[in-house]
This record gives C-alpha cells, structure tokens and sequence, in this order.
C-alpha cells in the first residue's frame, strides 16, 4: 500500500499583501489633489494666523486653552459651561456625515477623511522615490535587501518621518502660542506633554500612512459596517456597468463568439484603487468611494474608441432604465429625496442655533447664590442683612471695573465685602467671585415680609454693558 500523507488543513489566515495604486490621471484625481492641498493647509497653517487678544493670551486665531479651560475661534470664545457649542458642532457633523454618505456614499473617505489625505501624501512621496507601481512591486518582491533597495527604503522612511513629525508638531500649535512653542521644542525647553504628544502623533501618522494604509479603512474603522444603514439604491455611488462591460474580451464567453462586452479585462481599475478591490465585483464594504477607477477606465475607454461611464457614479435605481435604453432620473432627483432632505433641515436647523446662541452671548455673565446659612442676619441696629455670593465673568482680554447695583425696592441698599465702593475691578479671563450684602433698615416692608423680589444689576464701566439677576430678600416675618 503506498504510503501517503495528509494534506495540511488550509490557513483561515492570507498573509496581507500590500497595495501599492497606479498613477492615474483625471477630473476624480485632480480634485483630490485639490483637496488634500486645502485640507493639509488648513491643517498646517492654521495655528500660525495671528488675531489680537490682549495682553494675557497669546495672540493666535485658533487656540485651545487648556489651562484656562477655554477655545478661541478668531471672534468666538467658548468658556466651559458653553460646551453646548461643541456639542452642537459634532452634531452637526455627524448629521453632515449622514447627509453626504446618503447622497454620494462614502464621498467622506474618499475625499477629506485624514487617514486618506495622509495615505495619499505618502502614496506621493513613495511614488517620487521608488517610481509607479510596477517599480514598486519589484521592489517589494525583491527578497535580496541591496545598496539601491536599502537607500531607497531609507530615503522613503526618513520623508515619512518628517511628515509624520511636522504632523504631530502642527496640532500641539493649537494648544499655545506657535512662534514660542516651536522654540521652546528646538530649544528643549517645551513641556514634556508637548514631546509626548509628538512622538504619539509622529509614530501613529508613520504608522498609519505608510504601513496599515487601506487596513484601517477596512478594518480599523466602524463606517464602512455603519455606511450601509445612511445609503439607500437612489444613492449615487462609484459602480460598474456589468450589463455594458460583460462578457469581458478574450473571456471563454467571447471565444465561443458571444457578443463583447466594453470591459478589455485591462486590470486599470483595479491596479489604481487605493484598498486593492475590483470594482467590477459589485459594491463592497472596502469601497471609500474615492472615484480613481472612473477615471482609469475612462483612460482606457478613450483609447479604445467606446463611451466612457463604463465605472461611473451611479444609482440601483438606474440599472434597469439603462439596460432597456431608457431615460435615467435626473442627478438631483437622486440627491434631493426625503432621507437627504430630512438630514440637511436637521443640520441647518442645528446650526441655525449655534448661530442664534452666538450672537445673543452675554459680554458680561453673572451668576447670583443665595448664602443659605443662615438665611438673613440682624445687625444691632435691627437692620436685617442677606449675603449673596456673585459670580463675574470677564470675557475680555484685560481688567474691567465692574458696578453693582440693585433695583426693585427704595428701601434696600447693597455694599460690597472687601471694598467700600460700590464696584470691583475683574481681571481678564477670569471667573471673580465677590460676596455681596444687602440690607433693609429695620420696620421697613422687605425686612418685616417672609420674601422681597428684587434685580441685582452689574454695569462694565468701561463700556456701559448691563447684565442682570433676580433674586429674593428673605426678611423677619413679624
């Protein structure tokens, strides 16, 4: 009997082989450029917009002001208990973010998302150093690590660090003054959060755009699983025409002599998407929507003398018009439906009330508690006293004397711990808290009822803007 051997049972796991996209030409492709050059520039330039704030801030546009619990947005200032702002602007962009998958599919990551923006970056970068695709893979398949393998790998990896350090180095800008941060980190002098902060932003940026690229879109990220539930089939999508491209020439189909299909199996959609897929295969979770393939296949459809569209964005709901040869529903049709509608009323209306929050801010925010313990006082005279911890916040960048006053009934009078003037001087960016007593002589009406409404007023000297509270005067009921 022959001897033999079992086979060894088959891997559930493929060994990750890497992507390494064509150069490709194109209106999808130059308008990627175009927004990775506005996205990276904003991203990079932005700290470094210089905007009047006094003499106690730094002088910078966008700043996050962590010790002082406090964002700057060129006019804006959000101070801790506004955080309602922030809210509302991640609302905004998760609405928004429905709204444009639901139109256009994952337009998001194939466009802005800034693990693309970066991947295309250093996609570019190895693009320069080892040449298009096919050097590429030769490159890579080379097992025999040589002197031009070894220097053209270490050329490539020193221009990603350098990315990936101006990367994390960008955003600690947004957390102080950028001209004296960036000498104080040349200087060694810069906080030891600001070095960790970079080496953490340098070594997940190297990391993310050079090695896992495509992994993190497809596995790292929860979209691509949560995309489905925001498209529908009216949604327009990057697809393939199987009706027009198939049977594919030189497949078994079209040596039989079946009529030939669009598609020459050239590869070109394939050997340009970013996540390696083929598009041909229908539409696949991987898919960012990126739109490259419309272009490649477009390229090839020129040559070849056919229609492009062949890979075009497109609708399920147009698949049956176009194989019978019928008019399609007109591109607005499919972008302005109920699901989108809803999304872009929900996300105006969102902003419509940050706006309207941001105009009617307060210049001057008080806040006014009662001292419970004990309620009033009597002073020897019989002049009952109540005690109120006020709260001044001043948004400005330098002091402001602020007044206090109160109205509501003659006979109350207001003096201020500390001071024997009727106003106190707030520093900038502060919250001040100051106590204040109000007295109500002895017989009068708020001294002798169980309760006094009445207004405590503040007025900004400077300026002349009031802001005010109401409050009650607890009295001695007879």
């Amino acid at each position: 009997m022959a001897n033999t051997t079992p086979e060894a049972p088959p891997s559930l796991y493929a060994a990750h082989e890497p992507v390494f996209p064509r150069k490709v030409y194109g209106k999808f492709r130059n308008l990627k450029w175009v927004i990775m050059a506005v996205t990276l520039g904003i991203y990079y330039l932005t700290p470094w917009i210089r905007w009047d704030r006094g003499t106690q801030l730094p002088d910078q546009a966008v700043l996050i002001d962590l010790a002082g619990r406090r964002f700057y947005f060129f006019w804006i200032e959000i101070w801790p208990h506004e955080f309602y702002f922030v809210a509302g602007l991640l609302v905004m962009a998760g609405l928004g973010l429905f709204l444009f998958t639901s139109a256009l599919g994952r337009v998001w990551c194939g466009y802005a998302c800034p693990q693309t923006v970066w991947t295309d970056l250093f996609i570019l970068v190895e693009r320069w150093i080892e040449g298009d695709r096919n050097a590429r893979l030769r490159l890579h398949r080379q097992k025999k690590w040589d002197f031009r393998k070894l220097r053209l790998r270490l050329v490539k990896w020193s221009t990603w660090v350098l990315i990936a350090m101006a990367t994390g180095g960008a955003w600690v800008f947004y957390f102080a003054d950028a001209p004296q941060l960036l000498v104080d980190l040349f200087t060694l002098n810069a906080h030891p959060a600001a070095y960790t902060t970079v080496a953490i932003l340098t070594a997940t940026t190297f990391f993310f755009g050079g090695f896992a690229r495509e992994q993190i879109c497809i596995y790292a990220c929860p979209w691509p699983r949560i995309q489905a539930a925001m498209m529908d089939e009216d949604t327009l999508t990057v697809g393939y025409r199987e009706w027009r491209g198939e049977p594919r020439k030189h497949s078994e189909a079209v040596d039989a002599g079946a009529p030939q299909g669009d598609c020459i199996d050239c590869m070109a959609c394939v050997n340009v998407c970013p996540v390696g897929i083929d598009i041909r295969d229908g539409q696949q979770m991987e898919c960012i929507t990126c739109a490259l393939c419309i272009d490649a296949c477009d390229d090839v459809m020129d040559k070849i003398g056919k229609p492009r569209g062949l890979i075009d964005y497109m609708a399920l709901t147009d698949e049956e018009a176009e194989r019978t040869g019928k008019p399609t529903k007109p591109i607005m049709k499919h972008i302005l439906r109920p699901r989108t509608i809803l999304y872009t009323t929900l996300w105006s209306l969102v902003g419509f009330g940050l706006v309207f929050a941001l105009f009617i801010q307060p210049d001057i925010e008080v806040s006014v508690s009662p001292i419970r313990n004990p309620t009033f006082v009597t002073m020897s005279d019989g002049t009952i006293r109540n005690s109120y911890e006020v709260r001044l916040l001043n948004k400005h960048g330098d002091d402001r004397p602020y007044r206090v006053g109160i109205t509501g009934h003659p006979s109350l009078g207001v003096t201020l711990e500390g001071t024997p003037y009727a106003s106190v001087t707030v520093p900038a960016n502060q919250l001040f808290n100051q106590r204040v007593y109000v007295q109500a002589p002895p017989g009068s009406e708020p001294a002798t009822q169980d309760r006094t409404e009445f207004r405590i007023w503040i007025e900004d000297i400077s300026n002349g803007d009031r802001a005010y509270k109401d409050t009650v005067f607890n009295g001695r009921v007879q």
